[in-house]
């Protein structure tokens, strides 16, 4: 198995929400921000190649929206999803599927893109199923009025049409090497990767685990639905994970990219932080 660090471009956010209740005097130690509050954040994607398949997990914002919605998100840095693929030796057409964690534009927009004219849509992966979890699907159909904001059909619908949409609805192997397993804190159905390399265990950990000062099974972000569904299975999964020594992958952490566990008399705490490519 081969895992790629795709970088599709990092926007800003606000330290209140991605922290929410943990005061700024402690956040801002552990998370750097500007004047305004706000932090640079990755829109990470993986790339994995396991025997013939190429699988992208997320794909970041696209190009869709209007300026007014861009300019809000401060879209910035060098990396977009086609040139990371690209430098990595592949191309949109080698992509066989593209899993979402989930719908929120910042995770699935980049499967879109508009046609030459703009008069519609065209696939970026035209070859590639694309999976989402079954009970993300229907929480993105029928939406609760909080997080209605972050779906736009436009990214989604398309694949859709195309025929190429798939629903996951159990926990387990997706493929070989690579399975998942779902969480309902953040949004109904979020479906996390993870993967076997040899001995090793591979979590992408995307908005369940958003950086490395999220680890602390209170900092949690104001982004989740359900925080006290959060506490609990992040306190659960942290558990397994130092227990079994995964690693973590980073989707929005513009510092780190990965992280080792380790169990102390004050919870799980970060061990080591380092790049994907350094995992063997």
């Amino acid at each position: 198995m081969e895992l790629v660090n795709i970088e599709t471009g990092n926007f800003m956010c606000d330290g209140g929400a991605m922290f929410s209740v943990v005061p700024k005097v402690m956040w801002s130690r552990k998370y750097p921000c500007d004047e305004n509050n706000y932090c640079n954040c990755a829109m990470r994607s993986m790339l994995v190649v396991e025997g013939d398949r190429k699988i992208l997990i997320d794909n970041g914002t696209g190009d869709k929206q209007d300026e007014t919605f861009f300019a809000h998100q401060q879209l910035n840095g060098d990396a977009s999803l086609v040139s990371s693929i690209e430098n990595a030796g592949f191309s949109t057409d080698d992509i066989t599927d593209v899993v979402f964690t989930h719908l929120h534009f910042d995770h699935c927009g980049g499967a879109v893109k508009w046609n030459n004219a703009k008069t519609g849509y065209e696939l970026v992966f035209p070859n590639a199923t694309h999976w989402v979890s079954k009970r993300h699907w229907e929480n993105y159909k029928n939406p609760n009025i909080r997080e209605s904001d972050a779906f736009f059909d436009e990214n989604i619908m398309p694949i859709q049409e195309a025929g190429r949409l798939r629903f996951v609805e159990k926990e387990g192997a997706l493929f070989p090497n690579f399975e998942v397993r779902f969480f309902d804190g953040h949004t109904p159905g979020l479906m996390i990767p993870i993967l076997k390399k040899g001995n090793q265990t591979i979590v992408f950990a995307g908005d369940f685990i958003p950086t490395v000062a999220n680890i602390p099974v209170k900092w949690l972000a104001s982004y989740d639905l359900n925080p006290t569904a959060s506490l609990s299975e992040k306190e659960s999964f942290l558990q397994e994970a130092v227990k079994n020594q995964y690693f973590l992958f980073f989707q929005h952490d513009i510092q780190y990219e990965c992280c080792s566990l380790i169990q102390t008399d004050k919870g799980v705490k970060v061990d080591e932080c380092f790049p994907l490519s350094s995992i063997k």
